[in-house]
């Protein structure tokens, strides 16, 4: 096997500050977000040789992109899985650069959810294309438009019922990520929560409530890759790329087992290529689209065994200063959820292995090693699971 631990760098990023824009449109978004992450990485445009990028919009395919921005590049990813799709893309960045056919890649997303009024997550599931000539998957499985986070409620009670897991142990994920969010002057919303401010605010699907929920909102953001070569005359020190596995998990032919999700899968494959254990790892970037999410996915990632996970996320253990510290940005359950928020894990876990925090509360002491898993599509039907391992230099 090619030993691709540190064959390619993340040497610049930027996140658009905007959680409402109903005055930009998705690509200004992307387009500022792209020159202000080169302009981070001390690069321009015309170093630019790879281009990534993912939506549900074809307005935002990497050509029209591409046309936008006025690039060329010779190497372009549309790869789109849902919330992990930039996961996906940086470890395809990585394997391009390695193979010598790229030397700077940009990974770039925006969307205007809120400002466009998208219910992401209870709106139903969408129906693409002609239903009888073109129909979904979904036209056969969900009859009557089963909502995503019915999809989320389903795993969530089916990880009840089999280990006694509560809605209380779920809430402790939304307080952790809002005391993150506290300490982020960007998140949306910041104010201190507590457990039974979650548990008693609204059922949106049971046993989910509003607070188990993420966010809908607009943003955006960019991140630059490079060789080693290229990283190591960039402004910033390089975040280097340890270890990347990436997976797809189905109905499975209705033999499926619900509990197990796709992050079973990618997450070996990424401590093997990187060659850490999970005690090495100071921090993570976990998608948190629902509690439930985090729940299952940490322990589909190893961090606990499968039905420790209500235990494993209660009594601080997820905030700063606690034993795995993760979504220090306030996570998709406070600070933003544009609809695919993996672009923001890598946003967040850079920043943390920059010590960009140095001498606040946010900041992960003496963080070295950091993990980020994106989630795309719904836990309880077809997913994606990407997860990255990333190290300071």
């Amino acid at each position: 096997m090619v030993d691709l631990r540190r064959a390619a760098a993340i040497v610049g990023i930027h996140e658009h500050v905007t959680r409402y824009s109903p005055d930009k449109s998705e690509l200004q978004i992307q387009g500022e977000s792209v020159i202000k992450a080169l302009a981070d990485a001390g690069l321009a445009k015309d170093d630019v040789d790879g281009l990534f990028t993912a939506s549900s919009s074809i307005r935002n395919s990497g050509m029209n992109l591409a046309d936008y921005l006025n690039m060329y590049p010779s190497y372009v990813d549309n790869t789109t899985v849902g919330g992990g799709s930039f996961e996906f893309h940086l470890s395809h960045a990585l394997t391009a650069i390695a193979a010598g056919r790229i030397n700077v890649a940009v990974i770039t997303y925006s969307s205007l959810a809120r400002s466009g009024g998208v219910s992401v997550g209870t709106g139903g599931v969408g129906r693409f294309g002609h239903p009888i000539l073109d129909p979904s998957p979904d036209s056969f499985e969900e009859l009557y438009g089963l909502t995503t986070v019915g999809l989320y409620a389903m795993i969530a009670r089916r990880h009840m019922h089999l280990y006694g897991t509560t809605s209380e142990q779920l809430a402790e994920v939304s307080v952790a990520m809002r005391h993150h969010a506290s300490m982020n002057p960007e998140a949306l919303f910041r104010d201190p929560i507590t457990v039974e401010d979650v548990v008693n605010s609204r059922v949106i699907s049971d046993p989910l409530h509003l607070m188990d929920c993420c966010i809908i909102s607009d943003g955006g953001g960019a991140v630059v890759v490079a060789s080693p070569e290229v990283a190591r005359n960039c402004r910033h020190t390089p975040v280097w790329v340890l270890g990347a596995g990436e997976a797809i998990a189905h109905q499975g032919a209705g033999k499926r087992d619900l509990i197990y999700i796709a992050a079973h899968q990618s997450s070996p494959r990424a401590f093997e290529m990187a060659g850490v254990t999970h005690d090495d790892i100071d921090m993570a970037m976990v998608y948190d689209s629902f509690t439930i999410t985090v729940v299952e996915t940490l322990e589909d990632l190893g961090f606990c065994k499968k039905g420790e996970g209500g235990e494993f996320v209660s009594g601080g253990r997820l905030k700063v200063g606690g034993a795995l510290p993760i979504n220090t940005d306030g996570g998709g359950l406070s600070s933003n959820h544009p609809g695919m928020r993996g672009l923001f894990l890598l946003l967040e876990a850079t920043r943390q292995l920059r010590h960009q925090f140095d001498g606040t509360g946010r900041q992960v002491p003496d963080c070295k090693i950091a993990l980020a898993h994106g989630t795309g599509g719904a836990l309880g039907s077809r997913h994606s699971g990407g997860t990255v391992i990333l190290a300071r230099d």
